[in-house]
């Protein structure tokens, strides 16, 4: 079987974070939101992959995985441009499939426990298609399954008043009948090919499409909040690991795993779980709350910090508390208590919001 990872999409909800680089390539826990994904076709036996490139920043995805060697895989890279829709991406992959089995996963998402099971039971099946599905509170605001006395009768996208509460993840199994039916699509409403409608067709037509009910949490990030979410749901479950140096074991609480060449100062506290990676500096008196992501390269020296994503080369250093925040690469955060009158002063990128 060979995998298929979309790294396309605006990301617009994501500004200003993806004016300069792909949202999947925004950290979560400190790594990439799709190198989960890569992990997890790697872990479930797909090692041939292709990642759909689209138009922001496609060379900075290149340059990051390379020829996929570095991760255990072999990666072909596929130029999809501007955002058409997942059932183009897909179908921009027929010579790449050879005829194969293939699997086709979103890279803004996360599941736990991943793929491997579900791969394991597409391979040993008769199905043309599998799809992924998880319960969900606001299921009109995806594509939904549709049931009939337990039987798949159908799929819906975005429905006003959804059929069931099953939403289809980004995850997706198919053989190579799916081609033929992605070539007689056409555009949606928001002039893309949908790949919801793609299933659909297959589900109408008499095809055998199964589907499986994800058991575990599964999110699609591409808001700021389902970042932050998906950054608590994996730091749930870090493993503490110290590998810097901690000048005062006092200053550590909780699982907090620490990056070599990393210094937590006397006097700071880093309460778990948290995250943070190399080279970086943590000074005394600093605060470092739960389900903080704190990257490589980074410097706090003043300030607290909690529920946040602070990416790789920053430097925090106010006498403030940042909550709820993504902060993008070599970002500068600073304050003068000595100025008078006090005051906040920011340099945003195009739709940025700011709440204090």
């Amino acid at each position: 079987m060979k995998g298929v990872i979309l790294h396309g999409g605006h990301g617009t909800r994501l500004r200003p974070l993806t004016h300069t680089g792909p949202k999947q390539l925004i950290p979560v826990a400190n790594k990439p939101i799709s190198q989960y994904v890569l992990e997890d076709l790697r872990a479930s036996g797909v090692n041939d992959v292709a990642i759909i490139l689209g138009d922001i920043y496609p060379g900075k995805v290149e340059e990051y995985y390379g020829d996929g060697g570095k991760f255990g895989v072999k990666i072909t890279y596929i130029h999809q441009g501007e955002p058409k829709g997942i059932a183009h991406a897909v179908g921009l992959c027929e010579e790449f499939a050879e005829g194969q089995d293939f699997v086709v996963y979103l890279g803004d998402n996360l599941l736990k426990g991943g793929i491997r099971e579900f791969t394991h039971k597409f391979v040993g099946s008769n199905y043309d298609a599998m799809i992924l599905l998880c319960e969900v509170e606001r299921p009109q605001l995806f594509g939904v399954a549709k049931f009939e006395n337990g039987r798949l009768v159908g799929l819906v996208e975005k429905p006003k008043i959804p059929p069931s509460p099953y939403a289809l993840t980004g995850i997706y199994f198919f053989r190579p009948v799916i081609f033929d039916v992605i070539r007689k699509l056409k555009p949606s409403w928001r002039g893309e090919l949908e790949i919801t409608e793609a299933i659909h067709i297959l589900v109408v037509g008499g095809y055998n499409v199964g589907y499986n009910k994800v058991s575990g949490w599964w999110k699609d990030t591409g808001s700021p909040e389902d970042i932050l979410e998906a950054n608590r749901l994996v730091l749930d479950e870090l493993k503490a690991e110290v590998r810097g140096t901690v000048e005062d074991q006092h200053s550590i609480q909780g699982r907090v795993a620490l990056g070599s060449n990393s210094i937590v100062k006397s006097a700071a506290l880093v309460r778990g779980p948290a995250i943070i990676g190399e080279g970086s500096v943590i000074e005394e008196k600093v605060y470092v709350g739960p389900y903080t992501s704190i990257g490589n390269s980074v410097v706090v020296r003043r300030g607290e910090i909690e529920n946040s994503i602070i990416m790789d080369g920053c430097l925090i250093d106010v006498n403030e508390r940042v909550t709820d925040s993504l902060i993008g690469p070599n970002t500068r955060i600073t304050s003068d208590i000595d100025t008078k009158p006090s005051g906040r002063k920011f340099i945003l990128g195009e739709s940025s919001q700011i709440t204090l």
